[in-house]
C-alpha cells in the first residue's frame, strides 16, 4: 500500500472518539521537520477528522502538541507523547463581505487561502517568503513578510477559536477581548489547539516585482528607511561578501504612484536583467516572477510559488529583531563576522516589520528590522556561530525568531519580553497541568 493511501486511511479510522496512531508508518520512517535538521521525539500522530473531534482528542491525552506543516527549525513543536494534525480542517472558508474578514480551518496553508481570496475579490495584507507555510502556525511564532507598514501575519488575525487543555472551546476576538487577545495570538503552541481564525482582508491588487544587484552596504548608513520603503515590501539579500548587498527584492502594488517607474539606478545597484533566485547560482524557476511583469498580490509577495517546492530542504535557519531605528548598526556588526559567517552561509536576508501588540510577538512595541540567515546544513559548526552573533546583536536587544535556531539563555528571552511573567500565568489558567508543554516550552517559558 502506498504511504500517501496508509495515511488517509489511517486518518479515517475511528476508535471510539479517537483515531488509531499510524503505527506501521512508525515502523518505516522518523517523523522530520522540513528541513531536515529536526527529528520529532515521537511519531504517535493523529488526525482530526472534524472540528468536532478536536475536544474529544484533546480531552482524551495528559501530552499532546500540534504537529503543523513542520517549517519550524527548533523543539517548539516537538513532543516525547502525541501529536495531533489538523491537516484535514483546511475548509469551510467563510466569508464576511460585510466585516472584511474570513474564517478558515487551521490547517489551511496560506498558498490555498490566497488563491481562493483572489478568486473571490480579496487579498491579505502580505505573505512571508514561502507560501506553504499553515495559518495557524506562522500567526503563533509571530512570522512576517517584510514592508515598512506591514505589521507581521499574526496582525491579520480579528479572531481565533481554540481548544484549552479541558477540552474547552475558547473564542476570542480583538473587539470583544482587547488584553486577552493580545496575550493569545503568539502563544507559540502554549494555550491550546487553534481550530479556527478569522483574519483582515482588503480587495485584491495588483502587484509588480523588480530586482536590482549590487548595492554598496555603505548606502544603508545614509539611506535605510529610504531603501526599505521603496516598495509595498522590500528584501535586501547578502552573502556579507564584498561590502555589497547582493539583490534588492522590491515587490510594489500597482495602486501605488509610483509603481510603473523602475529606476536605471538604485543607490549604486543596477536593475537585473533576468529572474534571479536569491541565490544566484541557483535557478529561479521556482521564483516568483520578476522584471516587472505585473501579477496578483499572492504570485508577488512570496519570493517562492506555491507549487514548487522552495528549495531541496537542505538548510538551517535563524533570525534576530533590532529595533529600526539600530538597523545600520546592528547589520555592520554582522558584517564585521563576514570570514566567520561566509563559510557556513547560503544567504542572508533583511527585512523590516511595523510594531504590534502581541506580548509574545518579536515585534512587540517597536518597528524591526531582521537580519535571516540561511546556513549551510552543519549544525555543529552553526551552533558555534550563533552565540558569537547574538553576542553582536546583544546591544540592540536582539530577539531571535521563536522557530529558527538560535541559542539564547531563558533569562536573556525573559529580559527582551517584559510580558513573559504575565504570559507564564496565562499559559498555567489555560493549561493547568501542561498537557501542552514540551522541552522547548519547559526552558524558555516555564523555568525563568
Amino acid at each position: 500500500m502506498e504511504k500517501r493511501t496508509f495515511l488517509k486511511l489511517s486518518s479515517a479510522i475511528l476508535t471510539g472518539s479517537m483515531l488509531s496512531p499510524l503505527s506501521a508508518w512508525r515502523q518505516r520512517e522518523k517523523l522530520k521537520n522540513w528541513a531536515g535538521n529536526y527529528e520529532y521525539s515521537t511519531d504517535r500522530l493523529y488526525f482530526a477528522d472534524s472540528f468536532e473531534e478536536v475536544p474529544e482528542m484533546v480531552k482524551q491525552y495528559k501530552k499532546l502538541k500540534v504537529l503543523g506543516t513542520r517549517h519550524c527549525f527548533n523543539g517548539i513543536a516537538d513532543s516525547t507523547d502525541n501529536f495531533i494534525s489538523l491537516k484535514t480542517l483546511d475548509k469551510p472558508i467563510v466569508l464576511n463581505r460585510e466585516a472584511m474578514t474570513v474564517t478558515v480551518g487551521a490547517g489551511l496553508r496560506y498558498g490555498q487561502l490566497a488563491e481562493w481570496l483572489h478568486g473571490n475579490g480579496y487579498a491579505l495584507h502580505n505573505l512571508a517568503s514561502l507560501p506553504h507555510i499553515s495559518i495557524a502556525g506562522a500567526c503563533v511564532t509571530g512570522t512576517h513578510g517584510s514592508g515598512v507598514n506591514n505589521a507581521n501575519l499574526s496582525s491579520a488575525v480579528e479572531a481565533m477559536e481554540f481548544v484549552t487543555a479541558s477540552g474547552e472551546i475558547k473564542k476570542l476576538s480583538r473587539q470583544q477581548d482587547g488584553e486577552a487577545f493580545s496575550a493569545c495570538v503568539v502563544n507559540l503552541g502554549g494555550i491550546g489547539v487553534i481550530t479556527k481564525i478569522t483574519l483582515n482582508i482588503q480587495p485584491t491588487y495588483m502587484m509588480r516585482q523588480d530586482v536590482f544587484q549590487n548595492l554598496p552596504l555603505k548606502e544603508l548608513e545614509n539611506h535605510f528607511d529610504e531603501i526599505m520603503s521603496s516598495g509595498y515590501s522590500v528584501s535586501l539579500f547578502t552573502d556579507w561578501q564584498n561590502e555589497i548587498v547582493s539583490q534588492v527584492w522590491i515587490k510594489r502594488r500597482m495602486d501605488a504612484a509610483d509603481s510603473g517607474q523602475s529606476a536605471s539606478g538604485f543607490w549604486g545597484a543596477k536593475p537585473a536583467t533576468r529572474n534571479l533566485h536569491p541565490i544566484v547560482a541557483l535557478s529561479s524557476e521556482n521564483c516568483t516572477e520578476q522584471m516587472g511583469v505585473p501579477g496578483p498580490w499572492h504570485e508577488r509577495l512570496p519570493h517562492f510559488k506555491m507549487n514548487f517546492t522552495p528549495s531541496s530542504g537542505k538548510e538551517l535557519q535563524s533570525e534576530y529583531f533590532v529595533p529600526r531605528e539600530n538597523s545600520y548598526k546592528a547589520i555592520l556588526a554582522v558584517s564585521k563576522m563576514q570570514k566567520l559567517i561566509s563559510p557556513h552561509l547560503l544567504i542572508s536576508e533583511i527585512r523590516t516589520i511595523k510594531e504590534d501588540h502581541f506580548w509574545m510577538s518579536p515585534c512587540l512595541m517597536r518597528p524591526s528590522t531582521t537580519i535571516h540567515f540561511t546556513w549551510k546544513k552543519d549544525w555543529p559548526s552553526v551552533r558555534k556561530l550563533l552565540p558569537l552573533i547574538e553576542e553582536q546583536l546583544e546591544p540592540f536587544h536582539a530577539r531571535p525568531h521563536w522557530g529558527k535556531l538560535f541559542t539564547m539563555s531563558p533569562a536573556r528571552l525573559k529580559f527582551l519580553y517584559v510580558k513573559l511573567p504575565e504570559f507564564q500565568q496565562l499559559l498555567r489558567q489555560y493549561d493547568t497541568n501542561g498537557k501542552f508543554r514540551n522541552a522547548f516550552l519547559n526552558k524558555y517559558l516555564y523555568q525563568v
